[in-house]
This record gives structure tokens, sequence and C-alpha cells, in this order.
């Protein structure tokens, strides 16, 4: 599937033409042409980079995967890779999308997968028609901006998913404990992925306000999504010390659950104790004090009494039972 737009003047004069009629629209001054590839074939990356005069490695890089979040120079055009983000908090998963672009003077192309929404992108470029003069940095700035703002609701989720996991910390049932330990573990993975894929973001943003595509008009757009940015990339910081602190409390806690185990099983065994020492006692095969006498059996139950509840009594007060 293709997409295309014409921007003449700052105006939409023409979409979803032939990508043959490309050539034709850019002989015309003060025309910027957009073009969109979903999932495209090895002819289509052939018509393109023999279109707008790209190189095999920009080529090689948007056909591939797994390319980190990047800003690469070539002459004539630049490349760009950058990733949308969504965090599903019923799996505590992270779903991401790669969309990669070829900037040239008068020309964006994207090249993304059929899970990348860039119905959004274009209904950006809708509500802020009036950066459209600028060209291609105008359609830059309003993908860029649909990425970042998609980074920055995922940071937010996973907050609240954190924050949801240390309400969770004190509850004592098995279930709870075992959900808090591999929830844990698996929003940690996932914080991990969306840092690898935010940090860079600074030098991608921050490397497209210097080039020549960025006038001093449209500057300060760039630098508020740079700032953007630092901001979710400050928040994804502050959220893996969360994420540790969560770990270390969790141990704490069951450290602390452990302890209180140990010490109610040692005062049960130490009440349990005394019945033993005191029957074992009278069971000696020798005469001692009521042998073979009622009152040897009374004063052996009334011992066991009167010191189990002694030290039932006395480790309730030190709260160990």
């Amino acid at each position: 599937m293709a997409r295309t737009r014409l921007y003449r003047n700052g105006d939409l004069v023409a979409e979803d033409f032939p990508i043959d009629d490309i050539s034709d629209h850019l002989q015309a001054d003060d025309t910027v042409v957009w073009l969109d590839l979903t999932a495209p074939s090895r002819e289509q990356y052939e018509q393109v980079q023999e279109e707008f005069g790209l190189h095999r490695l920009a080529i090689e890089d948007a056909a591939s995967p797994r390319e980190r979040p990047k800003l690469n120079h070539y002459s004539g055009h630049l490349y760009l890779s950058a990733y949308q983000v969504a965090f599903d908090g019923g799996t505590s998963e992270l779903v991401v999308h790669q969309v990669s672009a070829f900037l040239t003077d008068r020309a964006l192309i994207t090249v993304h997968g059929d899970g990348f929404d860039i119905d959004a992108v274009v209904q950006r470029w809708d509500t802020t028609t009036e950066l459209a003069v600028h060209g291609v940095a105008y359609l830059v700035h309003g993908l860029l901006d649909v990425v970042v703002d998609g980074h920055f609701d995922a940071v937010q989720e996973l907050d609240d998913a954190l924050e949801a996991l240390e309400d969770k910390l004190f509850e004592e049932t098995p279930q709870a404990v075992r959900d808090v330990q591999q929830r844990n573990f698996r929003l940690r993975r996932v914080l991990s992925h969306l840092r690898k894929i935010v940090l860079p973001m600074r030098e991608v943003v921050n490397g497209l306000a210097r080039t020549k595509f960025v006038d001093e008009d449209i500057a300060p757009y760039y630098q508020d999504l740079f700032d953007h940015v630092m901001r979710v990339t400050e928040w994804t910081e502050s959220l893996r010390d969360f994420v540790s602190s969560i770990l270390e409390s969790n141990l704490a806690v069951q450290g602390n659950r452990m302890n209180n185990i140990m010490k109610k099983v040692t005062s049960w065994a130490a009440i349990i104790a005394v019945p033993t020492a005191v029957t074992g006692y009278y069971g000696q095969n020798l005469p001692f004090p009521g042998y073979e006498h009622r009152t040897g059996f009374v004063t052996s139950a009334v011992l066991i009494v009167l010191l189990s509840v002694g030290l039932y009594v006395t480790f309730k007060r030190k709260d160990w039972l």
C-alpha cells in the first residue's frame, strides 16, 4: 500500500496520486511530496531508490526490522529511524512498531509495517496546517510529535502500573506475593526495552534541529519536541530507580515475613517443649515425689498448663505470636 500527498506553498493540493507522478509534481517550484509505504516489497524499495536517489545503505536500514533509533546523513538526503510504542497493561508488554523516514529537500518518504498508526500522523498534520509552509520540516515534526507523544503515554502508563504494584507489596496472600514478583520482573523488562527506544531520541531530535531542513521559524517547535523527549528520558530514568526500590522493598518485606514466621515457629516449639519436658521427667523409671500417686499426675498437669500458658502470654506480649 502507498499513500501520497502534495503540498504547494503550504497548501494541500493533491492526495493519493500514483508514485510514478511524483517526478512530474516535483518539477514545479514550492512543492513538497509525502510518500508513505506500508510493508513495501523489494521492487517498491528499488523504485523509490531510483526515484529519489536514496543511498543503498539507507534502504537496507529501512528494510531491517531491528534498527536502533538514529539519524544518518547521506549525500542528498537524511535517513531517520524511530519507534511507536504502546504499553499493554493487561499483559504487561510493550507493543513496538518501527517507522523509517527518508528526508530530501522537497520530499518525505515514510516506511513502516501494518501496526504503525500513520492515520494519527496525518491527523496531526491536518491540525497544524499553519506550519505547512515549512515543507519537509513540518512533515517530520508531525511524525516525531506523534511518536514522542506515544513514548510519553507509555511511560505514564508504566508509572501507573508500578504504583499499583507498590500497593500490593504488603498483601500477605501467597498469590499476591507471586504476582508482585512476577509482575515486577515483567515491568522491569518492559522498562529496559523502553529505555533503548527513548534514550536515542535525544540525538535524533537534536540532530534534526541542526540540519538545513529546520529554519529559525520552525526551530522553536523542534525545541519543544526536544523538551518532551528530555522529559520522557528523565521520567524513564526515575522509573528505573523506582523498579529497583520496589524490588528491594519486596525483598525486605519477604525478609520481615520470614522473621515473623521463624519467631512464631520458635515460640510454638518452646511451648510444645514444656509438656515434653514435664512428661519426660515424670516418665523416669525410678521413684520421685508423687510416684504412683494421684498428686504426681495433678502436679505434672498443673506444671504443663502453667508453663505453657506463661510462655504463650510472654510471647504474645513480645509480638512473637
